[in-house]
């Protein structure tokens, strides 16, 4: 089974900086993208960033270019998001799931289940 746990969410000043956890198991890591997706309260869920874990090629959401650095430990299975500048408007809880990537285009890919994210509050 695919799982995903994710964490290093907080509250944290706007300006300020944190880095989430993704934890990933029951699928073979270096074959796929990796996304991270967030959902603010009210709206749906976007997609931040994703990255491949074979190569360290990245996309990410223009909301959060020059501020926000998907990275892997693939050793460890493990995916990160660096978010630095942090904005009120980041305020959502984080989720990381498996993505897809083509050409310009990315996205959630059509497997496995959300887990239970992370909240990230910047107070104004």
């Amino acid at each position: 089974e695919v799982q995903f746990v994710e964490s290093g969410g907080g509250l944290v000043q706007a300006g300020g900086s944190l880095r989430l956890s993704c934890a990933a198991s029951g699928f073979s890591f270096d074959d796929y993208y990796i996304g991270w997706f967030r959902q603010a309260p009210g709206k749906e869920r976007e997609g931040v960033g994703c990255i491949s874990s074979s190569d360290g090629i990245t996309y990410y959401a223009d909301s959060v270019k020059g501020r926000f650095t998907i990275s892997t430990d693939n050793a460890k299975n493990t995916v990160y998001l660096q978010m630095n500048s942090l904005k009120p408007e980041d305020t959502a809880v984080y989720y990381c799931a498996p993505a897809y990537a083509y050409g310009t285009n990315w996205g959630r890919a059509a497997f496995g289940s959300w887990g239970q994210g992370t909240q990230v509050t910047v107070s104004s």
